[in-house]
């Protein structure tokens, strides 16, 4: 009903659900400025100091979409002393300076343009020649298209599933609640198959999968993360075991919303998250290899 996508890809008895989602970080209009630009209401953990400069397009209701820039107000160094020293938030500094020849807010309002409309930023999507992915919203498109490739994976080559296999994607895992309903009855397990973080203090690198044995939820179920670092060794998978301190996922809030299941959360390790991200193809391939040994 909330607009996810599941899909049952073969098997019998004790059944699992791997999920994904496929919202993103983002922003909403919240109201249009006397000199025409637009304020914005942030959607997720998107970073205002992250976004500046980028390009966003305003999908309006009944009007169509229009080009613009997040700017910091007054942006011109030549004009603006403070420039480098203001500090970059959505509430106050930042705004959307629109792509027309619009100079106040009834300019504005005539392109059909109202609160609430959402912005969406620029993904600026590359793979370089050494195999790197760059985008904004690898979290969690790259997991996304990890199960995409499990399910192709299944049917082209007649695989006969051990156990019944589910997968799922979810739309509003970045505000706090994809993972809280939608899903089949009777499952026995669940896991996020979301971005590994990399960065100080953790292990994981861009080119490897990632387990994850806590996070700010909580310990992920110890037979889980065990037999997932067992498949890991068996495939030859590249990967590491991680805590994240600053995380929360989809299964997270599947066990709050009261699924009886054992949990746990893997993926490619992502670097930068919630910014201009970076993963690459070996940390792909690593969590497509740990998932098939663990399900097959």
């Amino acid at each position: 009903v909330k607009g996810g996508i599941r899909a049952h890809l073969g098997g019998k008895g004790d059944p699992i659900c791997l999920m994904a989602h496929v919202d993103t970080l983002g922003a909403v209009v919240d109201y249009i400025k006397p000199n025409g630009r637009l304020m914005l209401s942030k959607v997720g953990g998107l970073q205002a100091n992250n976004v500046e400069t980028e390009t966003v397009r305003v999908k309006t209701r009944f009007s169509g979409e229009y080009e613009g820039t997040i700017q910091l107000a007054n942006a011109s160094a030549h004009v603006n002393g403070n420039l480098a020293t203001t500090q970059r938030d959505f509430d106050t500094s930042m705004e959307v300076v629109l792509d027309e020849d619009v100079r106040s807010k009834a300019d504005t309002e005539a392109l059909g343009i109202l609160p609430g409309d959402f912005v969406c930023v620029e993904p600026r999507f590359t793979v370089t020649k050494k195999g790197y992915i760059k985008s904004r919203f690898l979290d969690d498109k790259a997991s996304a298209a990890v199960l995409l490739a499990l399910a192709k994976y299944i049917r082209d080559e007649n695989m006969t599933c051990k156990r019944s296999i589910w997968i799922a994607f979810t739309v509003y895992e970045e505000i706090g609640h994809g993972g809280a309903s939608g899903f089949p009855e009777g499952l026995t397990e669940m896991m996020s198959v979301d971005m590994g973080c990399v960065g100080e203090g953790l292990t994981c690198t861009e080119r490897q999968a990632s387990i994850c044995a806590k996070d700010g939820g909580g310990p992920y179920n110890y037979d889980c993360v065990s037999n997932l670092i067992q498949a890991a060794k068996k495939a030859g998978a590249d990967y590491a075991v991680d805590v994240y301190h600053y995380y929360s996922s989809d299964v997270d809030v599947s066990l709050r919303a009261g699924y009886d299941v054992r949990h746990s959360l893997i993926g490619p390790g992502v670097y930068a998250s919630h910014g201009y991200e970076r993963t690459h193809i070996d940390g792909l391939t690593n969590t497509f290899d740990l998932l098939a040994a663990y399900l097959f």
